[in-house]
């Protein structure tokens, strides 16, 4: 029952990140992390026997601590995406606050 649980949540974060993106409401670059999240979750889902796989692969004991580790990473990135991309919105803010401060100072004042 666990495993329908989950591989409905995947197929619910599949489509709702479809939808956003369809909507325009999501940026492609922005849905990519969410999508490999949901795709591995659907996997895990479905085939439950690749997470002890891949546990003993990589040589983690317990196969939810490679989940839990998964996702922080993913949310990691998906931080790191966003601070990047505010830095360079700030830069733009400045450079824009900087042009309109030039223009003001040269428009004559009537």
């Amino acid at each position: 029952m666990s495993y329908i649980f989950g591989i409905a949540a995947a197929l619910i974060i599949l489509v709702m990140v479809i939808a956003l993106l369809r909507k325009n409401s999501l940026r492609e670059r922005h849905a990519i992390w969410w999508l490999v999240a949901g795709l591995l979750a659907l996997v895990a889902g479905i085939f439950p026997q690749t997470l002890d796989w891949l546990a003993s692969l990589v040589g983690v004991a317990i196969p939810l601590n490679l989940v839990f580790f998964a996702s922080i990473a993913i949310l990691f990135f998906v931080n790191l995406q966003h601070s990047s991309e505010l830095t360079k919105l700030e830069e733009k803010t400045r450079k824009l606050a900087e042009r309109l401060a030039i223009l003001e100072i040269q428009e004559p004042k009537e």
